[in-house]
């Protein structure tokens, strides 16, 4: 049986600890200081011969809906109502707080199993706590350290029990075939398979342009953190999701704000985090704010994407606030233009994610951006426009003696790759790679979309052996 296991405590009890050790990687960020989570965060988590869904919750706390705790809380109670079964952590060396005795009262009227645990019980100082902890109502705590990987084996009997109690339930309500078929289905090559073909999508962009709204408008639901205040997300939360029948990992990540003012522990590591989503990711969105699009900085992020080799795609949100969109449009053209000529051709689509105005165009424009990216030129097709580019234009002739263009082969997509194979390719002027660089971009319908030629010493590697060498 595969299920879903929300992490739940106050904050700063080793909540992000746990799930990283849970599911193998550092995935979420940890810190000193409390409240560095602050959305659902998902990964595939394996204890023994147990597989199941972490989900990683914000610091339970005491606060009005409206304010960000409140709305960070009303995110993790979602965790709760939709997992099979919860953790809730406590600090054993801090001992049972006022705080852990409310939420343990408000996860006893919840209709989720709840094991408890008492995470940092790697010394003596722990063990107060530990015998505290049996006053909450919740059963036997599980003493456990999640930094040292301590107690894994007794949250795993725990975890075992509690499944027998759920897989009791499910078949006195008749549930037990889809188990077995959910099992079936996990399990299959087909699964596999279409696991491999996931888009990863990462939306990036300055601070408080509406990234998080975006990612709430694309799935429907009120998945990750929105509001006024600048830098609610810190890290990058990746959802599951399709579009067209396209399986897509939507990854939400912290803004980018210049190096110079990035000065807080925390914000470098969510820079980091965000980096890492763009590296990984395939296709990127930089979202961009109407009211001011295309700033240096938005510049500096779209630089660093095209020099990943991923796939971009620009959208200008707020539109529908914008006052003056004929010159909002304008800029960000011009400076596309003068700055990265490099990606010519790269969409740009012009939305209002509050009001889900031009979503779908934006996806279209994303599952296009995929496709040339991922898109392949014939090697005869290419040769004989090698052959058609170098007449119109010959190559230089440093010295007296001109460099001689011999063969071409595509060697690899996501970006688009090439090998060309020339007499002296140390000679070559960048000027010459990019006339060649337009022309693959025009003629083999490549735009927006990096481009990598690699020079190569020598004749044709592919030509017949013993043939003789030519100029």
């Amino acid at each position: 049986m595969v299920f879903d296991l929300a992490i739940l405590g106050r904050p700063n009890v080793g909540k992000s600890t746990l799930f990283n050790r849970l599911i193998g990687k550092r995935q979420a960020l940890v810190a000193p200081e409390p409240g560095v989570t602050r959305d659902r965060r998902e990964g595939q988590g394996r204890l023994y011969d147990l597989e199941f869904t972490a989900i990683d919750t914000a610091g339970l706390e005491e606060a009005d809906g409206a304010a960000l705790e409140g709305r960070m809380r009303a995110q993790s109670e979602k965790a709760l109502a939709e997992a099979d079964i919860a953790l809730l952590l406590i600090d054993a060396r801090a001992g049972v707080t006022p705080m852990d005795r409310h939420f343990a009262d408000l996860m006893r009227r919840a209709e989720t199993p709840v094991v408890l645990v008492a995470n940092k019980c790697e010394g003596a100082a722990a063990e107060a706590g530990l015998a505290e902890a049996h006053a909450l109502g919740l059963g036997e705590p599980v003493a456990l350290s999640a930094e040292h990987g301590l107690g894994l084996a007794d949250l795993h009997e725990a975890l075992k029990d509690r499944l027998q109690e759920l897989e009791l339930l499910f078949e006195d309500e008749g549930l037990e075939a889809e188990d077995e078929d959910l099992d079936e289905a996990v399990e299959s090559p087909e699964d596999l398979e279409s696991e491999a073909g996931v888009l990863q999508l990462a939306i990036v962009g300055r601070p408080n342009v509406g990234k998080s709204t975006l990612v709430n408008r694309l799935l429907g639901e009120e998945r990750v953190l929105t509001g006024p205040e600048a830098g609610i997300t810190r890290d990058a939360i990746a959802v599951e999701w399709a579009y067209k029948d396209q399986p897509i990992k939507l990854i939400d990540t912290a803004g980018l704000r210049r190096k110079a003012r990035i000065d807080a522990p925390l914000e470098k590591l969510s820079v980091s985090d965000t980096l890492r989503a763009v590296k990984y990711a395939q296709v990127v969105v930089l979202l961009l704010d109407a009211e001011a699009p295309m700033e240096s900085q938005d510049l500096t992020i779209a630089a660093h994407v095209i020099g990943e080799g991923r796939a971009l795609v620009l959208a200008v949100n707020k539109w529908d606030a914008c006052a003056d969109r004929p010159a909002a449009l304008a800029k960000v053209r011009d400076r596309l233009a003068r700055s990265l000529p490099q990606v010519r051709g790269v969409p740009v689509v012009t939305i209002s994610a509050l009001r889900g105005t031009n979503v779908r165009r934006l996806l279209d424009a994303v599952l296009g951006a995929y496709e040339v990216w991922n898109r392949r030129v014939p090697t005869p097709a290419l040769n004989r426009w090698l052959a058609g580019m170098t007449k119109a234009h010959p190559p230089p002739a440093p010295g007296g003696r001109r460099i001689k263009l011999r063969y071409m082969t595509q060697a690899g997509t996501r970006p688009p790759s090439f090998a060309l194979f020339c007499s002296r390719p140390k000679d070559l002027p960048d000027s010459y790679l990019r006339y060649l660089e337009n022309g693959l971009r025009q003629d083999f319908e490549l735009p927006g979309t990096p481009i990598r030629i690699n020079l190569r010493k020598g004749d044709n590697p592919y030509a017949p052996k013993g043939r003789a060498k030519r100029g």
